[in-house]
């Protein structure tokens, strides 16, 4: 039975390099079915191609294949993978960190790690620089069409192996919950936090109330308002800020209509730091 094949990349549409994976995808299979998560990923940003990938894949069935293609190291002596997740689904990636999210939230339960000249496009040639196109796409379509088989793809590798980004773990402390500013809802500026709904939670807040928020890059306070809890964003009116729970039941910050990360000139990261404080 073939499976869905899910792509993520950093390459943009400007060019010809998504439609060359699919290109790749439809040779090794025709009747695979090729869907995209994201190719707007920032250049070289691996912390946000693994929040992406967190942020999507429990929605997509048992035995989907993921390729997930944000690269800057291609061609060194960085390992190529592929990692079962415990939903029995498939990302195939390079080793970098961008299973970060995904070892930390629904879990990997084996990894793999597989050669990359015998697993190469044979039509590639010299090429040792379009790795999404002639190793990972390749190898992607190949296990979604049931051509290989992951048991025994591949040498096993422990899990605990697998490259970590560092991700600060959000907490309590008295009357206020701390965490760090994850990811943005990029299209709307929304600040996205590593803080979920529980521990918002234990501060005993409703909708309607107003809690203290505090925003700073590492010691720098870039932002510090009063801001109300609300179910969605037309709780308040147009321009003002509203505190809410986000898809993915963490914690976000918002303008009604307008963009929260352009007003202040907030980032993402382990250097973004976030408070909310009950009153």
């Amino acid at each position: 039975m073939k499976k869905a094949l899910v792509f993520q990349t950093d390459f943009g549409l400007v060019d010809g390099a998504v439609c060359a994976m699919y290109g790749v995808a439809n040779t090794v299979d025709p009747k695979l079915q090729v869907y995209d998560l994201t190719h707007d990923i920032p250049q070289y940003n691996i912390w946000e191609a693994s929040y992406r990938l967190r942020q999507t894949i429990n929605y997509w069935p048992e035995g989907t294949v993921f390729v997930s293609v944000v690269d800057p190291g291609v061609g060194s002596t960085r390992r190529s993978v592929v990692a079962k997740t415990d939903r029995n689904q498939y990302i195939i990636t390079p080793d970098n960190g961008t299973l970060t999210h995904i070892k930390k939230g629904s879990g990997i339960t084996h990894v793999h790690v597989f050669d990359e000249k015998a697993n190469k496009l044979p039509s590639a040639g010299e090429s040792y620089t379009f790795y999404g196109r002639d190793i990972y796409a390749y190898t992607g379509a190949r296990l979604a069409a049931g051509l290989i088989d992951f048991d025994s793809f591949g040498e096993e590798a422990p899990v605990k192996t697998i490259v970590d980004l560092p991700i600060i773990p959000s907490y309590r402390e008295g009357s206020r919950v701390v965490g760090m500013i994850d990811v943005l809802d990029v299209r709307f500026g929304n600040l996205w936090s590593n803080i979920d709904h529980k521990l918002f939670h234990q501060l005993d807040v409703r909708h309607g109330d107003r809690l203290e928020v505090s925003i700073r890059n590492d010691t720098r306070n870039v932002y510090e308002n009063t801001v109300v809890f609300a179910r969605s964003f037309a709780s308040v009116a147009i321009g003002e800020p509203v505190i809410y729970i986000n898809s993915l039941e963490n914690v976000g910050i918002a303008i009604n209509q307008g963009s929260f990360a352009k007003a202040y000139s907030i980032g993402t990261g382990s250097n973004w730091h976030i408070s909310f404080k009950k009153l």
